[in-house]
């Protein structure tokens, strides 16, 4: 196996291949499922795959902290933005649909020929 060294002498880090790494380290995306995140830790070890042109960091699930939940003043604010990105500057119509960039119009506007 090139990419097991579980002690770290040849690539710094412990290193493990594809779906080899021990339970108790989880990538990112891992920790997301569960949600959980690194909280500040640095990895633990890494994978590496595809001839070492793919790496994935692996963090201890012991160290890892629960995910923060946004307040009810953010989840207003995102709100707010993510329906300012649905209203066409043209018409002023709220779609259930982000305005493409591309156009920077409903597809009514843009199809319409009102651009």
């Amino acid at each position: 196996m090139v990419f097991y060294d579980p002690t770290g002498e040849r690539f710094g880090l412990p290193t493990y291949p594809f779906k080899l790494a021990p339970a108790d380290l989880l990538t990112r995306r891992q920790l997301r499922e569960r949600h959980l995140r690194p909280g500040g830790q640095d990895p633990a070890a890494q994978i590496l795959w595809r001839r070492g042109k793919r790496v994935a960091y692996l963090y201890r699930l012991d160290l890892a902290q629960p995910k923060r939940t946004a307040t009810a003043a953010q989840r207003a604010a995102i709100e707010k933005a993510l329906t300012v990105r649905r209203t066409c500057p043209d018409c002023g119509q709220v779609k259930p649909y982000y305005i493409p960039r591309r156009t920077g119009a409903c597809l009514d506007c843009t199809s319409g020929g009102a651009r």
